[in-house]
């Protein structure tokens, strides 16, 4: 028997635009996917001897509200069983850390790590694009988690282009409060825009205060308190804060050299929001 450990970690967004609806229901978006590595699930997948195609799924962590045969795991093992015969039946322990309804696509996470483990225990020798082909449909920003680097996606989230960004040496503060956004709720006031994301990493980092998350203007309306955590996050330092995706993460990035003056905003904010922090720490390069 073999077996492989994976740890999914979660993205951020940083900015989104909505522009247009599309025949089929959904919107184009624009925006961009940036990795977390300190944020992470736990994934240990191995290969079992029984007969046929099974999966024994234990789930361990932060409960989710779904029954094991609907989670994005078990969906991608059924997947691929039934497109790759070879794939045999495997024992599977997750752990979560990631909060779930917090857009930091840690369900689409999973089942990307779910596609890479099998790809490896099964000897599949399936491209990058190809192991796409099989997560994309289980949702949007499932692809990504393949690429796993920063990438500007267009389309509904699944069109993407690994781009050169790095925002290794910031201090990444992200705050969960204990509220659900639903995507009706994201998409209820949503106005389509016509101009693209600001996107131009090539001026610096300057050019991160012209990216705005759409959603934010209908989700922070219902939940206010959101807009709160924005804005308390950028009186404390932060070159930039917003909503990652749909909601309901904040974060703020921090520069974290002794001139930037954010230590005494960052200590307020460790102190009043402390239960809601679920990362605070610097990020690597990428």
């Amino acid at each position: 028997m073999s077996a492989v450990l994976l740890h999914p970690n979660c993205k951020i967004n940083i900015g989104l635009r909505v522009l247009r609806k599309r025949a089929d229901g959904y919107h184009d978006l624009e925006t961009l996917f940036y990795p977390v590595y300190g944020l992470c699930d736990e994934l240990a997948v191995e290969t079992s001897e029984e007969a046929g195609q099974q999966i024994h799924f234990q789930a361990e962590g932060i409960a989710i509200d779904c029954a094991a045969e609907d989670n994005l795991i078990v969906r991608c093992y059924r997947r691929m069983a039934a497109a790759y015969p070879t794939i045999g039946s495997v024992e599977v322990r997750f752990r979560k850390h990631i909060p779930y309804g917090a857009g930091l696509g840690g369900g689409s996470s999973d089942a990307a790590h779910m596609a890479l483990a099998l790809n490896e225990l099964f000897g599949l020798g399936l491209s990058r694009e190809e192991l796409c082909a099989q997560v994309a449909p289980l949702g949007a920003d499932c692809a990504f988690f393949i690429y796993n680097t920063p990438c500007f996606a267009e389309g509904v989230g699944d069109l993407l282009r690994p781009v050169a960004m790095d925002l290794g040496g910031l201090r990444l503060v992200m705050i969960k409060p204990d509220v659900a956004v639903s995507t009706r709720e994201a998409y209820g006031g949503i106005v389509p825009k016509e101009e693209p994301l600001a996107y131009r990493p090539s001026e610096g980092r300057e050019w991160l205060q012209r990216l705005h998350n759409d959603f934010e203007d209908t989700v922070f309306r219902v939940h206010p308190e959101l807009g709160v955590i924005k804005q308390r996050l950028l009186d404390a330092g932060a070159v930039y804060a917003a909503m990652s995706g749909s909601g309901s993460t904040v974060y703020g990035l921090f520069e974290c050299d002794a001139e930037s003056g954010s230590d005494t905003g960052l200590r307020a904010l460790e102190r009043d929001f402390a239960p809601m922090i679920i990362f605070d720490d610097t990020l690597g390069h990428t």
